[in-house]
């Protein structure tokens, strides 16, 4: 059954261990989440990142706790009122063939909404966030790749990190735009786009308890860990 999973408010590691628990408990089922968040802001960063060149750009914002590393790649994302959210679902496709198709479907979604006008990136930059790249860290909202939403500043406002888990994706995904969190018409498109982009309807449901538990061991065992958020 495919699923919106609704969470209480949780931690950054908390959010980025529920979305591996959930790889984990749902490899074959298409599982949405939009992330309820702690109050305060965070950070997350791109698996190969070097945590040391990551926590001095938090810094320059004035964030020097709630830091973690992601499973997935990319680069460093400030979550300050952004939309965050996940898909976990079976796929055969590329990485490349799920984010252009996926947010196509965004791109298309919010201007069917009524919501914003957007673009699809062009360009093309391969080198960004590569692993070889774990000495350094970049913001990922001011280096756009190819395919990543583009608002109608020229700006970057949605871009996505994948990982895949045998034959499951995990996409993490961040709406960059001013009170996003609180624009419901932002949600319902990127709800549409899930839609359009499996042609599947979903189900809303709370989280079971079960899973939050699990994802708070996880938490604390793995990403509030020095050995995983200073891995680089």
């Amino acid at each position: 059954m495919n699923l919106i999973v609704n969470t209480p408010a949780l931690t950054v590691y908390e959010h980025m261990a529920l979305d591996e628990t959930l790889v984990a408990l749902r490899p074959s089922e298409i599982t949405l989440r939009f992330y309820h968040w702690a109050p305060a802001p965070a950070v997350t960063f791109g698996y190969a990142q070097a945590a040391r060149a990551v926590r001095i750009l938090a810094a320059q914002k004035g964030i020097e706790k709630n830091i973690a590393r992601r499973p997935t790649g990319g680069g460093v994302v400030f979550h300050i009122d952004d939309l965050t959210f996940s898909l976990i679902f079976p796929s055969s496709l590329s990485p490349t063939e799920i984010y252009a198709k996926f947010h196509a479907c965004v791109h298309r979604t919010l201007a069917q909404a009524g919501a914003l006008q957007t673009r699809l990136e062009g360009a093309v930059d391969k080198a960004a966030y590569r692993p070889g790249n774990a000495q350094g860290a970049s913001a990922c909202f001011i280096n756009p790749v190819k395919d990543d939403v583009i608002g109608q500043s020229g700006e970057k406002i949605l871009g996505g990190a994948l990982r895949r888990f045998g034959s499951s994706m995990l996409y993490q995904g961040s709406l960059q735009l001013p009170g996003a969190r609180q624009n419901p018409a932002y949600k319902h498109a990127l709800i549409e786009a899930a839609r359009q982009f499996f042609a599947q309807d979903f189900l809303p449901v709370r989280a079971e308890a079960d899973w939050l538990a699990r994802a708070r061991q996880l938490a604390k065992t793995q990403y509030e860990s020095a050995a995983w958020g200073e891995k680089f």
